[in-house]
């Protein structure tokens, strides 16, 4: 299928390793031009030289370096990308997750998780978005979580952020009324990246039960309404996001790739 990305100029944020980065690789194998986000600029030249070997994509994997929980790196990459070009795809991926109980949630870490999980979509959307719609061609997609509408208790802040995402993903498109312009989200559900195999890595030595036992009970145990009954893909999201992105009739959605753990009709 010719999902008409060619040429395309993507920012993928936080893909440096996880779903983003299997974003990215995706967008490259479909012709677009991708800037690789992380906080690390040698981190991002190595993903960026990694994917042009997997892809073939020579020249269109960039570097991108910033610090998007900081006002003044987000602007600062801004006007570097627009120098560069406008951005046609911007995929809003970066956030911070961690298992804790919400007694020991202090103000500060509520602030930290709005400001990485939320504030940097809105900072680099409302920069973006304008253009978007002034050369009626655009695309926002927010990365949310099943958490946004099965909210844990293990993980309440993220919760949160992730049901504000949802919020502000519906806003946005409400401003993209017949234009080409679309808003979207997408709800992953528990998906296999290298921070979750770090959270079972130390839930394993914490425990003292290998790590292959935790993951394999762990939808037995955590989450028995899931009809997959394994850990979703981190191409499985890939696909999806790009999918979304590549269809005009679909705007204002919440797009679930969590395996059926939400019952809902």
């Amino acid at each position: 299928m010719n999902l008409q990305l060619q040429d395309k100029r993507v920012l993928v944020t936080g893909s440096t390793s996880g779903i983003g980065k299997n974003i990215a690789e995706k967008y490259l194998t479909e012709g677009a031009i991708v800037y690789i986000n992380g906080r690390n600029e040698a981190r991002c030249r190595e993903v960026a030289n990694e994917l042009t070997d997997l892809t073939g994509a020579e020249g269109r994997a960039l570097a991108a370096a910033a610090d998007l929980s900081d006002s003044e790196q987000s602007d600062a990459l801004l006007a570097d990308l627009e120098a560069q070009g406008s951005i046609d795809i911007l995929i809003n991926n970066t956030g911070i997750f961690e298992v804790k109980p919400f007694v020991e949630i202090t103000d500060e870490e509520w602030t930290r998780y709005f400001n990485v999980n939320i504030l940097s979509a809105v900072r680099l959307s409302r920069a973006l978005l304008p253009a978007m719609l002034e050369r009626n061609y655009g695309r926002i997609v927010n990365i949310s979580s099943e958490c946004a509408v099965k909210p844990l208790g293990q993980m309440v802040h993220y919760s949160v952020t992730k049901t504000a995402l949802l919020s502000l993903s519906r806003a946005l498109a409400e401003l993209t009324k017949g234009k080409n312009v679309t808003v979207n989200s997408v709800l992953p559900g528990p998906t296999w990246t290298e921070g979750v195999e770090n959270y079972f890595q130390t839930l394993s030595e914490e425990e003292g039960k290998p790590i292959d036992e935790l993951t394999r009970n762990y939808f037995a145990d955590h989450e028995p309404s899931s009809l997959l009954q394994r850990f979703v893909d981190a191409v499985e999201v890939a696909e999806a996001t790009v999918y979304l992105t590549s269809n005009r009739a679909m705007n204002g959605q919440g797009l679930r790739v969590e395996g059926g753990i939400i019952r809902a009709l």
